[in-house]
């Protein structure tokens, strides 16, 4: 396994079957019993929350390909993007889609004037995770976790959390409140939830770094979930499949407070409309975050694959469209679900995703 760490369209319906067949048919042919004869080196890098299922894609598809190496660096969503821009990895992993500025100032590595891709590859809950001294359960509401990132709530039995969980006993202790320190889509996504379903409390624009001068930062999903767990009375948010042990708080969707789950994720990305900059190859969507169905859960990623349509070193062409749809495809969707919890994109999805990458340029 080589992982590298470091600290219009219609809406996309992109709920499906959660249980999906290991055994399901690839159409790239690469997560078959069957070596390819492909061989050469293949850099990603980007979102630390697709880490887990990095792993278990880079795993399941170098040893049916072993002339291929994947080095996947989970360097965080805006280190990713940067990195494709500039050329020096084939494909990025981010949580936030492509800003349209980005867009226009073209990357390196593609040959210029021929696009690019951006598909959606892993969708995952983001699970606000907790280390309080004698507390197992948690309820929370947006402006509340709002509240207590931006710094204004900053006692674990302050009036606001008491309130939503009544029969808990809350500690008298200070609360520490971890956030990313790097570019983080998954900050955007979480910043993202705060403001468009609390924005009388969270009144800073989205965006990839965190936009308070509060709390603790630390470098990554690993180093907010360490420094959840080895604190004390903290407080932190990450890709749900990292949660582990820690307590993970419920959030309040209309009037009763949600678990998350791969399910709910699913639901709220299947009634989200097309992003702004979708079209031809651009897959992203805008996520709705206001639902107020208890069966959807909004405080969710979706994380995508950044590519070239035609890249200048050639070479990369079939190493990239082979591995992109390998992990894409139901088989290696069906990996993601059952190593990171994720919830697998539909087969139409998985079809809509694969139409895309057929644009890549190979020969």
């Amino acid at each position: 396994m080589n992982i590298t760490r470091s600290g219009g369209l219609v809406a996309i319906a992109l709920v499906g079957a959660l249980a999906l067949a290991s055994c399901a048919a690839n159409e790239g042919g690469t997560g078959s019993d069957t070596p390819s004869d492909l061989s050469g080196t293949l850099a990603g890098a980007g979102a630390s929350s697709q880490g887990s299922a990095q792993e278990a894609w880079v795993a399941a598809f170098q040893t049916a390909n072993p002339g291929i190496t994947v080095d996947y660096d989970p360097s965080g969503s805006g280190a990713g993007r940067e990195a494709f821009i500039a050329g020096g990895v084939a494909f990025a992993g981010t949580d936030s889609a492509l800003k349209p500025e980005e867009i226009d100032g073209g990357f390196a590595g593609c040959v210029p004037d021929t696009g690019y891709i951006q598909v959606p590859a892993y969708i995952s809950p983001i699970a606000v995770i907790f280390n309080v001294d004698g507390v197992e359960e948690l309820n929370l509401d947006a402006a509340t976790i709002a509240g207590i990132f931006k710094g204004d709530i900053t006692t674990w039995d302050d009036p606001k959390i008491a309130a939503l969980n009544e029969g808990t006993t809350l500690p008298s202790a200070s609360i520490t409140a971890v956030h990313r320190s790097d570019d983080s889509g998954t900050t955007k996504n979480f910043a993202d939830y705060l403001s468009k379903v609390a924005p009388e409390v969270w009144d800073a624009e989205p965006a990839d770094p965190f936009p308070y001068a509060s709390g603790e930062a630390a470098q990554g999903t690993s180093g907010v979930v360490d420094a959840v767990t080895n604190g004390v009375n903290t407080i932190g948010y990450a890709d749900a499949s990292k949660a582990g042990d820690l307590g993970v708080a419920e959030i309040k969707v209309g009037d009763e407070f949600v678990a998350y789950s791969a399910e709910g994720a699913a639901a709220v990305v299947a009634e989200s409309p097309a992003g702004d900059t979708a079209g031809d190859t651009d897959l992203s969507i805008t996520l709705d975050r206001t639902t107020t169905d208890p069966s959807h859960y909004p405080l969710v990623l979706v994380s995508y694959i950044v590519t070239c349509v035609e890249f200048e070193d050639a070479e990369a062409a079939p190493l990239v469209k082979s591995y992109i749809s390998y992990i894409t495809s139901e088989e290696g969707q069906a990996e993601a679900a059952a190593s990171a919890g994720a919830a697998p994109l539909s087969p139409e999805v998985s079809a809509q995703v694969a139409t895309v990458l057929d644009t890549i340029v190979t020969g």
